[in-house]
């Protein structure tokens, strides 16, 4: 699907074919025809209008016959079924700068664009620079957002591995590790990509706009850093989580050993008094409670020494 937007006195308005200034953007359903009719129209490579298929597309940038095509990493919640996924995903999105639009092409809907698109009418069309620009800083504060939710739910799910040792938090912590690897691959390669871009000047910005790239770098950067400190926490957390369960096993099964052996001397004596041969007191009256209280004392005794050496 593609739509077409324009800002008129402030005011976002959907228009029905590309113009001059116009904000091109195409998300899912992806057709191939409407690829090769936005790639006629409007003299695009259809290679950069198809690049953002690809979910493990790498970040760069690259121009062909003065239209600027860069690919930036951005955040998505993952719609997948499977129980053991990350909760976030990671997406390439392609923005293009043609001779008279921008265009973005996203493979899955997001919420950097939707944050874009509300913020459009404070845009200036004409300086399509700036708009890069702005699309990108969506994305970072996209990533921020979702670094503080993932935050959120890790300080939720340890609480409640603390309160009982479940494999379903455990399972919830794993997806949410996975999330934060797909944060830090992409968040390294835009970091990478907007230092070339700054060094290359492929935008070709003024001080002003190379002043606010900086500013990006920056924030990006910071969002780097708390996907890695979060990642280390997380790391730290599971580590401790599975001392503690090895201790608590450790214990587990040092309990049913000395309970064991406190069990076997009982046995052993009714195992002698249970013999088919002559012994002591056996016509006596107190036959049977003389092997029953002599195990309950063995027992004791025993029961007494593993309290002693605090091995119960």
């Amino acid at each position: 699907m593609i739509q077409y937007f324009k800002n008129i006195n402030h005011q976002i308005v959907a228009i029905n074919k590309p113009e001059n200034g116009a904000w091109v953007n195409v998300l899912p359903p992806l057709k191939q025809e409407e690829f090769t009719e936005l790639s006629a129209g409007l003299d695009i490579p259809l290679d950069f209008l198809t690049d953002s298929l690809d979910i493990d597309e790498r970040t760069r940038f690259e121009e062909d016959d003065n239209v600027k095509l860069i690919v930036f990493k951005t955040p998505t919640e993952n719609n997948s079924f499977n129980d053991s996924d990350a909760f976030y995903i990671t997406i390439p999105i392609c923005i293009i700068l043609t001779h008279n639009q921008i265009v973005t092409v996203n493979s899955f809907e997001n919420d950097a664009i939707k944050r874009f698109l509300n913020t459009f009418q404070n845009r200036h069309p004409d300086n399509r620079k700036m708009m890069a620009l702005k699309i990108i800083e969506k994305v970072v504060q996209t990533y921020m957002e979702s670094l503080k939710e993932i935050n959120h739910k890790r300080n939720l799910l340890e609480q409640k591995l603390y309160d009982a040792n479940r494999n379903e938090e455990l399972l919830q912590l794993m997806r949410i590790q996975k999330s934060l690897v797909y944060f830090v691959t992409a968040l390294r390669s835009n970091e990478l990509l907007l230092i070339k871009l700054e060094r290359t000047n492929f935008l070709g910005l003024n001080e002003d706009e190379r002043e606010f790239l900086n500013d990006l770098i920056v924030d990006n950067s910071q969002a780097l850093e708390m996907a890695n400190i979060y990642t280390n926490i997380l790391s730290s957390t599971l580590d401790a989580f599975a001392s503690i369960i090895a201790n608590n096993q450790n214990e587990v099964l040092k309990r049913l050993s000395v309970i064991t052996i406190v069990l076997t001397f009982p046995v052993l004596v009714a195992s002698i008094y249970g013999m088919n041969v002559p012994i002591p007191y056996a016509n006596s009256p107190f036959a049977f409670y003389i092997p029953v209280f002599l195990s309950m004392a063995i027992s004791l005794v025993i029961g007494w020494f593993f309290l002693k050496k605090k091995l119960f």
